[in-house]
């Protein structure tokens, strides 16, 4: 436990990371924020660690900044670019690059930098109930926290310019058909779906994981010749980890592979 506000439940090959605040729907203050980038500095740091849930405590996922943590007063407004430089922009970035596979279990409502927190995250599982809201232009602001990166990939343009411009919820059932996320689960069946799928990636070839992952985001911006060059350098990487060696054993001896998910 970092401290009250981000919790870490450790678990065999893997972390749950839990926001809570529940009582703010786990909007960030400037103290969550440097609890959540502790907890996964932590775990990033953990080689037994190969995998993470993040989900939120209570009836919601995250709803974004707090916006009682900023002072306004007659003749001052918040750096906003200054809090996106500091604070989000480094957690974005943070999970994008974290070496392990990273779910996240949207419990509740997802708002704001709180959906597009969840959109960084590997794999999405969404409750039912769950709802992601672009609230951002409610309050005459710009999709921030990778938004208008990750929509328009997600859904489409089209689609991307309507949720960022009507800030309207997209119930999870919606999301997933839209590509938005993973799956939308059962309320009462999210941990369970959450925690299989961590207790599956705790022990797949962690380091081939990470590669894909940076392979899939470099995709983003190369052309082919050049995502072809990089496939080319990181599946170089890859074929020398212990985890090909013993995939490739256990295939021709009919068994399953014991990876260790390390270099």
């Amino acid at each position: 436990m970092e401290n009250d506000l981000v919790i870490t439940e450790r678990r065999e090959g893997y972390r749950v990371i839990t926001l809570n605040r529940a009582d703010r729907l786990n909007s960030f203050n400037e103290a969550m924020h440097a609890a959540l980038m502790s907890a996964l500095l932590d775990a990033e740091a953990d080689e037994a660690c190969r995998a993470l849930v993040l989900t939120g405590a209570g009836r919601g996922f995250c709803a974004g900044q707090d916006l009682s943590d900023r002072v306004f007063s007659p003749g001052q407004v918040p750096d906003l670019s200054s809090t996106l430089e500091r604070l989000y922009n480094p957690l974005v970035r943070k999970l994008r690059a974290l070496r392990m596979p990273v779910i996240c279990a949207v419990n509740g409502v997802a708002a704001g930098a709180g959906a597009n927190l969840a959109l960084a995250c590997d794999i999405v599982l969404a409750a039912r109930s769950a709802k992601f809201i672009q609230a951002f232009a409610k309050l005459g602001l710009v999709p921030d926290s990778g938004g208008t990166w990750f929509l328009p990939r997600l859904v489409g343009p089209a689609r991307a310019r309507a949720l960022a411009l009507l800030a309207e919820p997209v119930p999870a059932e919606q999301a997933e058909a839209w590509g938005m996320i993973w799956k939308a689960v059962e309320d009462g069946a999210l941990m369970d779906e959450a925690h299989r799928l961590a207790a599956h990636f705790a022990v797949q070839p962690t380091v081939g994981l990470g590669l894909i992952k940076q392979a899939l985001d470099a995709s983003e911006t190369r052309d082919l010749d050049s995502q072809l060059d990089l496939e080319r350098d990181l599946q170089g990487q890859a074929g020398r980890t212990p985890d090909y060696i013993e995939g490739v054993t256990a295939f021709f001896e009919k068994r399953q592979p014991k990876f260790t998910g390390r270099a």
